[in-house]
Order: structure tokens, then C-alpha cells, then sequence
């Protein structure tokens, strides 16, 4: 292959240095570093994957052997008023839950980022809840939700209002829920937010209060374009977190009163080893993977429209 230059208002041909090659070691180390990984991707991830799609083409108890039922298993499954019931309940949760992580870890975000004595202080202490297990977030969503004991009906009470049974009351239990997973996982979504913000270039704000421009105006026109990027990040992990929940209910509701609170992944669970129905379990798996794979695409696809990368 050749190169044009120009040498002397004529043009010439130089011959283009060639590529280097890659020695043949380099790339055994390269597939001897990725092995690992590939390993844990094909062993725990791929291989499973694919046996969950047969499983959900069968009838399978774990005590006999897989039977073939083709897709009766997704008929079945879209006939059944319950696992609807799961799916609105999950969506109602969603609702709550994803803008109100993402509002408040980006004012906790902003609050943070000031640059304040003792502000290291309360980034750790933001992120406690973040590593804590659901076990202990129950003990402490009691001591806030009690009916009996609880804070929340204590300042209900100073404020002249009843009180209320947060977790047995079907109109409150997944608003009460969704208060607790805000609580536990917004440090981490704050810490994400931090990062974008200290990504910003200090330069574009001191230009902006030269030109005049408010508090308000150096939030909209700066943070939150420059914030872009990792709002969509928040957005989409958020989402995918949401619809994959389980933990918190099964610790604090065990998808109670009535199923007023029983989520998709619970329901899941039920089937699959409570009721040992296997392949039923694995239909309701992949229906909700195709779910949370339609929403990321469709998160993926707006993005173009507001997401800025500079």
C-alpha cells in the first residue's frame, strides 16, 4: 500500500510502513489473562442460561425426569391472573422507585459535592445502608414502621393524624417498600453521581457566574447536560434492580397481606422451589429477561435524544 505526498508541487508515492505484527505469545497471554473470565461466563452464565430456555419448555419437578410440554408452559403463563397481579405490582413498584432514587441521590450528589469540612464524613455514611444486608434493614425499617412502636405513626400522632399499619395495609405496603429500597440503595446511585459531577470542568462554571447566570441556570444548562451520561447509567441499573427485586420483600412481606406486595422474582421463586415446578419457574425467568431486555433497549434508544457525552 502507498501514501500521496507532496514533494515539490509534484506528488508522489511513499510506501506505507507496514502494520506491526502481534507475536503469537502476546496473544496466548491475552486468552490466559480472559480465560478466568470465560470460564465463569460459559460455566455460570451461558451453560445456565441455555438450560433454563429447555427447562422452560418442559414439565420438570426435579424428582423425574423433564418431560416435554413445548411452550404450554407460556400459555399457561399468560393465562394466569397471579402472575399478572406480580406484574403490576412490580411496575407499581418500579414507578415509585426509580425516580425517587435517581431524584434524591442527585441532590445528595449536588449537596455532597460541596466542598465543606467533614463532607467525607457523610459520603460514608450515605453508603452504609448500601453494604448492609436486608436482614439488618428490616430490623431498622421496624424500629421506623411499627404500628405499635414504630417513628413514623410517633410523628403521625404529634401531627393529630392515625396511625397506620405500613406493611398490612395493601394501599401502603409497596410505597412503604419502596421508601425502604430508596434508603438502602441510594449511596451507591450518589457515589455515581459524584463521579459525574467532579467530571465537570470547574472552567465552565466560573465562566457562567461571569456572565451573570443564576444557580438555577448553571444547574440547568451545565450539571444537568454534563450529568447526562451518568443519570442514563442510574436510570438503566436502576431500572434493571427494580424489576429484579426480591430480597427486600421476601425478608419484610414475604409478598404479603394478600400478595399485595408479591413481586415477580417472588412469585418466580414460589414456583420454582417452593412448588419445585422447574420448568414453569424457568418460563416466568425468561419472560421477565425478555422484560428487563425491552427496557433497556427502549432506554437505549431514547438516549440519543438527552444523553450528551463531552
Amino acid at each position: 500500500m502507498t501514501v500521496l505526498t507532496r514533494r515539490s508541487g509534484r506528488v508522489a508515492a511513499e510506501p506505507r510502513p507496514p502494520a506491526p505484527k502481534r507475536r503469537s505469545g502476546e496473544r496466548a497471554w491475552a486468552f490466559a489473562f480472559a480465560s478466568p473470565y470465560l470460564l465463569h461466563l460459559v460455566a455460570l452464565a451461558a451453560w445456565p442460561l441455555l438450560a433454563s430456555l429447555f427447562f422452560s419448555m418442559t414439565e420438570y419437578d426435579l424428582m423425574s425426569p423433564p418431560r416435554f410440554v413445548g411452550f404450554g408452559n407460556f400459555t399457561r403463563l399468560f393465562g394466569d391472573p397471579v402472575f399478572w397481579r406480580t406484574l403490576g405490582n412490580t411496575a407499581y413498584f418500579a414507578v415509585l422507585f426509580v425516580p425517587a432514587q435517581t431524584a434524591l441521590a442527585l441532590a445528595l450528589a449536588v449537596a455532597l459535592n460541596q466542598r465543606l469540612r467533614g463532607m467525607a464524613l457523610f459520603r460514608a455514611a450515605y453508603f452504609v445502608p448500601v453494604v448492609s444486608s436486608w436482614v439488618v434493614v428490616a430490623y431498622v425499617a421496624d424500629a421506623v414502621f411499627n404500628p405499635q412502636t414504630g417513628i413514623a405513626n410517633q410523628v403521625l400522632g404529634l401531627l393529630g393524624l392515625p396511625a397506620e399499619n405500613w406493611l398490612q395495609d395493601p394501599a401502603l405496603v409497596i410505597p412503604t417498600l419502596a421508601a425502604v429500597a430508596v434508603w438502602k440503595g441510594v449511596g451507591y446511585m450518589t457515589v455515581l453521581f459524584l463521579a459525574g459531577l467532579q467530571a465537570i470542568p470547574e472552567e465552565r462554571y466560573e465562566a457562567a457566574r461571569i456572565d451573570g447566570a443564576s444557580a438555577w441556570n448553571r444547574f440547568r444548562y451545565i450539571t444537568l447536560p454534563g450529568i447526562s451520561g451518568t443519570t442514563f447509567l442510574v436510570l438503566v441499573l436502576t431500572s434493571i434492580e427494580t424489576l429484579q427485586s426480591f430480597e427486600q420483600v421476601f425478608v419484610m412481606t414475604d409478598g404479603g397481606p394478600h400478595g399485595a406486595s408479591e413481586l415477580t422474582v417472588l412469585y418466580l421463586y414460589r414456583q420454582g422451589f417452593q412448588f419445585f415446578q422447574m420448568g414453569y419457574a424457568s418460563a416466568v425467568a425468561w419472560v421477565l429477561f425478555v422484560l428487563v431486555l425491552a427496557l433497556t433497549l427502549v432506554q437505549f434508544r431514547l438516549q440519543r435524544r438527552w444523553v450528551h457525552y463531552a
